[in-house]
């Protein structure tokens, strides 16, 4: 029965509604997110208002700039969010065989469909994050500048002048960061039950787009200073004075990143960029939950599946 419902048609409706939505909301906030990475990795870059950080890289690199890497970052996404909804929906079908979920149950399933995608999707990311810096005017004079054609020869230079590890930089804060979508589903999921309770129709498209934002404002508020960490070491240009080269994947990477920041701008250094990430993902999140919801309840529909299995999730 377990493997039943881990290799269920119904898993695969909620893997491709889950990254249809979010391909298509991230396309659309995607200079937002543009503008979170580069403060993120340019220390020395000013944190200003997201308008006006925005303003700055299309004065200095033109308007092409804030959708630098966007093909690379909707390739990791769709397969990223592909393996998570995956996972996350039939892990939890193979768990509750039928019964009604709770909030641990969510935040386990969760867990573990995270761990699973880091695992898988790490090399992606790795690559997406230096394609989309490639090109970009530095403050910081110490980041040197690279010549990857695209995806395959990204792949191709990182492991022939890095080693193949470094396609899994920033393997240990992703695995650490499982904990955003755990915590984002958990609380989207346990919302969306609350307003159901009582109501004998499916939930609104705003209803689902307000339960959306304010899952993934909370997760990404509770874990931004180890998504910080994450982008300097897949960057893969941390200065070397900061942590040393051989303890780039272990727990103490992460202390010396997090304690060099602070020691250079203080406590708000480890929130540099917050705005606008908060900005592109919570208006990101919410818009992929309302087009997911949309998605599989119309593929459900099309089916012929009553809206009873859909809702069960």
């Amino acid at each position: 029965k377990m493997s039943f419902a881990v290799f269920s048609y119904e898993g695969l409706v909620h893997a491709v509604s889950g990254a249809m939505g979010s391909v298509t909301a991230m396309t659309v906030f995607f200079p937002l997110d543009s503008a979170r990475l580069r403060l993120q990795v340019d220390e020395n870059r000013r944190a200003k208002s997201t308008p006006a950080i925005l303003a700055e890289i299309i004065k200095e690199e033109g308007l092409s700039a804030m959708y630098r890497g966007w093909f690379p970052v909707i390739c990791s996404l769709c397969c990223s969010n592909f393996v998570y909804f995956y996972c996350f929906h039939s892990l939890k079908a193979g768990w509750l065989k039928g019964k009604q979920s709770t909030a641990s149950t969510d935040l386990v399933v969760g867990f573990a469909a995270g761990v699973i995608n880091v695992l898988l999707t790490t090399p992606l990311w790795v690559v997406n994050t230096r394609l989309k810096l490639q090109g970009s005017k530095f403050r910081n004079a110490h980041i040197r500048p690279t010549n990857y054609s695209g995806i395959l020869d990204s792949f191709a230079q990182i492991v022939r002048g890095e080693g193949v590890g470094a396609l899994w930089n920033g393997t240990l804060p992703s695995l650490l960061l499982v904990l955003n979508p755990a915590i984002q589903f958990m609380i989207y999921e346990g919302l969306k039950r609350q307003m159901r309770r009582g109501l004998l129709r499916e939930l609104s498209s705003v209803e689902v787009f307000i339960i959306g934002a304010v899952a993934k404002a909370v997760s990404t508020i509770a874990t931004y200073p180890l998504q910080t960490v994450q982008s300097i070491l897949r960057f893969g240009q941390f200065s070397e004075s900061a942590v040393e080269s051989k303890l780039r994947s272990s727990l103490r990477t992460i202390k010396c990143l997090l304690v060099n920041r602070v020691r250079t701008y203080g406590m708000l250094g480890l929130f540099k960029g917050l705005e606008a990430k908060l900005l592109q993902t919570v208006l990101t999140a919410a818009l992929m939950f309302l087009l997911y919801e949309n998605i599989a309840s119309c593929t459900f529909r099309v089916m012929g599946l009553s809206s009873k299995q859909h809702k069960r999730h």
